[in-house]
C-alpha cells in the first residue's frame, strides 16, 4: 500500500504566464479580445446563463471585486475549514471572473461569458502550487451534491481513484464536467483529469484561431478556446492577463453555462453535443488532437439546429455525446462517403430497372460518431 504522503503531488496551473495590470477599467472591455472573438455581444441575445450553478475547483474565488461581488456564493474549502471564498494565488479568481464576471455598467469592467451564471468555489488547492489529488475528487463531489450543473477544472494533478470516481458520479448526475488539455511543454500528454472519459476536455487557440502554441495536443481534446493573452481579474482584485488552457476551459464552461439555461431540457451530453457539432472545424478535417471538433463557437452553438444523436450512440457511457457536423467542412472524408453513398443509389437504380423490383434509400452519415471522450489531468 502506498504511503498517504506520496499522493502528496505538486499541480501545475493551466494560466502559466500572468502579469498584473494597472489599465484603467474602461479599457478593460476592450482588451478582453476574446469576447469579441466569440462574438458575444449576439450570442447574450440569446442567453446570458440565468440560473445555472458553476462549480470552480481552482485556489479559491476572491469575491472583492465589483465585478464579482455578486456572483460568488458559499462554497468550500477542502484543506481546512473555510467557504472557498478567498484566493491568495488569484488563479481561481481568475477563472471565476472569465467565466461569469458582470463587468461594473456602461461597458465598463471585466465580463465573464456567462455573467447571470452563479460560481460555487471550491477551493482545492491551499493557494500556492501543492496539493493532495484527493481534495479535488471531494471538491467534484461536493459540487455535485451542491447542486452545481458545470464544473470547471483549471488544474491538472496525478491520477487518484477519488477523482475518476467523483467525475464519473458527476456525469452520472446529469454535471457536465469542463477540464484544460494541458499546457506545453511541461504537459506531454493531455492532463488528467481532463483525459477521464466523459470530461469536455478544451485545447486553446490564439487570436487568429489558430491553434496555440502553448496547448497541449492529443486524441482526448474536444474543442478548443481563447488561451493567449486573456485578460481576467487576479489577486488582490487587479487585472491580469494570462495565457494557458486554463483559460480556455474556464471560457468553455461559461459556454456551457449559456447552453445549459438556454436548452434546460437538454442532458450533460447533448450539451456537449450542441458544442462539438457547432464548433468551427479547423486543422485536418473532422476531429483532429489540436482543436478537438474545433473552435467554440458560441452563437451557433446558441442557434444552430443539431440533430438528435444517432439511436443508440454512446459515448464514455452516455447517450449523445458529440454529434459529427454534415456540412462542407466534413473535408475529403466526407466527399468520399458521399460518392459511395450515390454509387450505392445508382448501383439499386440498376437492379430495380433490370429486374423491376423496388429499391428502397438507404441513408448514411458523412462522418461518424466520435470515439469515447477521453481523460486529462489538471492545470
Amino acid at each position: 500500500m502506498i504511503v498517504r504522503f506520496l499522493t502528496l503531488i505538486t499541480v501545475a496551473l493551466i494560466a502559466t504566464t500572468a502579469s498584473p495590470s494597472v489599465a484603467y477599467a474602461d479599457s478593460i472591455r476592450d482588451r478582453q479580445w476574446h469576447l469579441q472573438f466569440l462574438n458575444l455581444a449576439v450570442a447574450h441575445q440569446f442567453s446570458k446563463g440565468d440560473g445555472i450553478l458553476v462549480g470552480v475547483a481552482d485556489t479559491g474565488v476572491d469575491p472583492r471585486s465589483s465585478e464579482l461581488s455578486s456572483v460568488v456564493v458559499a462554497g468550500k474549502q477542502f484543506d481546512r475549514d473555510g467557504d472557498g471564498r478567498t484566493d491568495t494565488d488569484g488563479h481561481g479568481t481568475a477563472m471565476a471572473a472569465l467565466i461569469a464576471a458582470r463587468g461594473k455598467g456602461d461597458g465598463n469592467g471585466a465580463l465573464g461569458i456567462a455573467p447571470k451564471a452563479t460560481i460555487l468555489p471550491l477551493r482545492v488547492l491551499p493557494g500556492g502550487i501543492t496539493g493532495d489529488p484527493a481534495h479535488l475528487g471531494d471538491g467534484i463531489a461536493w459540487a455535485v451534491e451542491h447542486g452545481a450543473k458545470v464544473i470547471s477544472i483549471s488544474i491538472s494533478t496525478s491520477e487518484d481513484d477519488s477523482i475518476e470516481t467523483a467525475v464519473d458520479q458527476a456525469i452520472a448526475a446529469d454535471v457536465v464536467v469542463v477540464a484544460g488539455a494541458g499546457n506545453a511543454p511541461n504537459d506531454k500528454k493531455v492532463a488528467y483529469p481532463a483525459r477521464l472519459p466523459g470530461v469536455l476536455a478544451v485545447g486553446g487557440v490564439d487570436r487568429q484561431g489558430n491553434h496555440a502554441g502553448i496547448s497541449v495536443t492529443g486524441p482526448e481534446v474536444m474543442i478548443a478556446a481563447p488561451a493567449v493573452d486573456i485578460l481576467s481579474i487576479g489577486a488582490s482584485q487587479r487585472y491580469r492577463t494570462a495565457s494557458g488552457t486554463s483559460d480556455a476551459t474556464a471560457i468553455v464552461a461559461g459556454a456551457v453555462a449559456l447552453v445549459r439555461s438556454k436548452y434546460p431540457q437538454l442532458s450533460g451530453p447533448e450539451v456537449v453535443r450542441r458544442l462539438t457539432a457547432t464548433a468551427q472545424d479547423r486543422g485536418a478535417p473532422g476531429r483532429d488532437e489540436q482543436y478537438g471538433y474545433g473552435v467554440l463557437d458560441l452563437v451557433a452553438a446558441l442557434t444552430a439546429d443539431v440533430p438528435p444523436a444517432s439511436a443508440g450512440a454512446t459515448v464514455a457511457g452516455t447517450t449523445a455525446a458529440a454529434a459529427p457536423k454534415g456540412d462542407s467542412r466534413g473535408g475529403r472524408a466526407g466527399m468520399f462517403v458521399a460518392l459511395a453513398g450515390v454509387l450505392v443509389v445508382v448501383l439499386l437504380l440498376l437492379i430495380v430497372l433490370g429486374r423491376r423490383r423496388r429499391a428502397v434509400r438507404s441513408e448514411w452519415n458523412p462522418r461518424p460518431l466520435p470515439p469515447p471522450i477521453g481523460r486529462d489531468r489538471r492545470e
